[in-house]
């Protein structure tokens, strides 16, 4: 059984989870899911395993995670890094009052920065990579820009939250095509003969369209058997992880079993692995809506237990998860 939330202690000796890597992402398909809210409880709870966690708000261009930690005005956001306002990102990332967590602020008022050129987006994750902090965790803006794409997969660790509604699942398994058809492009930008094979994958209008993943592959192979090979690759490479949020029933729980098999049966994709179960909780609408810190905190709450449950499970089995995404046996 796992201790409870009173009986936090580190899992060895100097306190730290074994995983090497520390940039996550937390991304999904359209608003309303809680992603930010997941993502700021992660980042809490990590903080009661001791350790020290930066949040930081990449939604350039909708930026709000602030307010659900209960702070109504900012001095600093990336705006002032990102115009050269201030030298590092450690100077805008600000304490909060939950010890072990400082937030970096997204900006919605500037233009052109919810649309950062590639040596800005570059500059951005390379700071972001310096920082001193056991963990950093991108709350990502909704939709399928390219921008949300890109910071998604430059994380080695990928989480896509989704809700038991069928829209929301839906959308979920929209955002992971298109995150992994955004690596595929990104790898055969430079291919005029490959390039048109893609389109026709990610195009349901087109003619010819090419409605599987097997379909490209064979595609591919027509064109070059090694192009074929290195597409498998990058499908073999792809890995992510599910939470289903607000959470009500037993059945809702099987969500992300069912985003899965979905993603497992048209897209290939074989390294998903299921995070947790985190229950609606009508207290956070209460918190949001009186500008309070919207945590699950409280050790009679199902939804903080679930958060807890989340984490201690990461931590526990950090050198397996970390085996896992290097493609390595235990």
């Amino acid at each position: 059984m796992n201790p409870g939330p009173s009986e936090i202690a580190p899992l060895n000796p100097s306190g730290k989870i074994a995983l090497k890597s520390k940039l996550w992402a937390v991304g999904g398909g359209k608003g309303g899911i809680g992603k930010s809210v997941v993502s700021l409880n992660l980042a809490y709870w990590l903080t009661k395993f001791r350790q020290n966690v930066v949040l930081v708000d990449a939604d350039l261009g909708g930026a709000n995670l602030h307010t659900l930690l209960g702070i109504k005005y900012v001095k600093h956001t990336l705006a002032d890094y990102l115009n050269k306002r201030v030298k590092s990102l450690d100077e805008i990332a600000i304490p909060t009052a939950i010890k072990g967590l400082r937030l970096i602020c997204g900006a919605s008022d500037i233009v052109g920065l919810a649309n950062p050129n590639y040596m800005r987006k570059q500059k951005l994750l390379k700071a972001l990579q310096g920082l001193e902090a056991d963990h950093l965790i991108l709350d990502l803006g909704a939709g399928t820009d390219y921008n949300t794409l890109d910071f998604f997969l430059s994380c080695a660790y990928k989480i896509v939250v989704i809700t038991p509604q069928p829209t929301s699942m839906q959308n979920g398994y929209g955002f992971i095509k298109s995150a992994l058809f955004r690596s595929i492009r990104r790898t055969f930008a430079n291919n005029t003969m490959l390039m048109p094979l893609i389109d026709r994958a990610t195009d349901h209008n087109n003619e010819k369209v090419i409605s599987s993943i097997n379909e490209l592959i064979d595609a591919f192979a027509q064109v070059s058997p090694e192009h074929a090979t290195k597409l498998k690759d990058i499908i073999n490479d792809f890995h992510l992880y599910l939470i289903v949020n607000l959470v009500k029933s037993e059945r809702d729980r099987n969500a992300t079993a069912v985003i899965k098999t979905v993603v497992q049966k048209y897209l290939n994709l074989e390294r998903v692995g299921l995070l947790g179960a985190i229950p609606y909780d009508p207290q956070i609408e209460t918190a949001i809506g009186r500008m309070k810190p919207a945590l699950m905190s409280g050790t009679d709450r199902q939804s903080a237990l679930g958060f807890y449950e989340l984490v201690y499970n990461l931590i526990k089995h950090g050198d397996q998860l970390e085996n896992e995404l290097l493609n390595i046996a235990p």
